[in-house]
């Protein structure tokens, strides 16, 4: 399937849940299915990067604290729709991204990801500083109860899901569009063995800058839209430290050598995390988090993909040994 009618299906699919959740008329489906795809952009964005280039990003929450705090210095100074404000969040984060990749290129490993958790106390540490933003008193962004489109009323926290489903399959088709071009290949080498990929001739140094500036730009995107979700935004809750452990945890417990694993991992983790919030405390869905995550390192390395893929390994090898057995002498 090609990226185009990939996109349309992926959307159709979306907007199918859309309509059914307006037909059961209960607002905390919406507020609960913003968190799910939210997560889903996140670790989709993360992934790019560390799925498919292989360099652990523990960053996560200053892209996403960008992306938010650039809608609060512009809902300030001169308030936008919220499509215009992901998108400069998008460009705020891609930018900062994009610097983080140039100044930590010869940075690899446990190196390079100490690098990104030092840029996001750095920026943490602005922010907390900055009074036109809030500073560390947080600031209040009051969003309407509805909005008007064209005559049609619809609530706000809907136009927010929707606008979140959206950008959810726009992330993921550039995903699948990555993972299956030469771009994606070229990522793909630099996880596999960066030293021998530079030796082949591979613009190792050109195809990082792009992965953090991917990265960047979809966990910016993802986070534009949280101030008029949360309605007060403080630096406490924008760094947040659920954003940086899901957003590395959903892609390797659903497998993050492809677009589909951020997805099964944030749809599975994101939906466990709301009943948990809801029948328990939201206390716990760090404790689950960890949970899963231990099991899966530990019993399936590689995922939820991982182990969907060795069982039907395992059950061709077994059929063709039976055949093999049936033909032999």
């Amino acid at each position: 399937m090609r990226s185009p009618a990939f996109f349309l299906v992926s959307f159709a699919v979306g907007l199918v849940v859309f309509v059914l959740a307006r037909m059961l008329d209960n607002d905390y489906l919406f507020f609960a299915g913003y968190t799910v795809l939210q997560y889903i952009v996140l670790a989709t964005g993360w992934n790019i990067l560390g799925g498919y280039t292989g360099y652990v990003n523990f960053g996560s929450a200053a892209f996403f604290a960008l992306g938010a705090y650039s809608t609060v210095v512009l809902h300030k100074a001169f308030p936008m729709p919220i499509p215009v404000l992901m998108l400069v969040g998008g460009i705020v984060s891609g930018l900062v991204g994009f610097g983080m990749g140039y100044l930590t290129l010869r940075l690899r490993g446990a190196f390079f990801s100490i690098a990104t958790l030092a840029l996001a106390v750095v920026l943490q540490t602005l922010i907390v500083n900055w009074d036109f933003v809030g500073g560390s008193r947080g600031a209040y962004i009051i969003r309407p109860h509805h909005l008007e489109i064209f005559d049609y009323e619809i609530g706000y926290i809907q136009y927010l899901f929707f606008t979140m489903m959206v950008l959810a399959v726009l992330s993921l088709t550039v995903a699948r569009m990555v993972e299956r071009s030469r771009l994606g290949y070229g990522f793909a080498t630099i996880r596999d063995d960066e030293v021998a990929a530079e030796a082949c001739g591979v613009p190792t140094l050109k195809l990082k800058l792009i992965a953090t500036t991917l990265c960047g730009a979809l966990m910016g995107m993802a986070g534009a839209p949280f101030p008029y979700y949360i309605g007060y935004l403080q630096p406490s809750s924008a760094f947040g430290l659920e954003y940086a452990v899901n957003a590395i945890a959903m892609p390797m417990i659903g497998g993050a050598t492809s677009w589909v694993g951020p997805l099964i991992g944030a749809v599975l983790l994101g939906t466990l995390q709301q009943v948990a919030t809801v029948t328990i405390s939201s206390a716990v869905n760090l404790l689950i988090v960890g949970l899963l995550l231990t099991g899966f390192v530990i019993i399936a390395p590689n995922g939820i993909l991982g182990l969907f893929h060795k069982y039907f390994r395992g059950k061709t090898d077994f059929v063709g040994r039976r055949r093999i057995d049936r033909i032999g002498p």
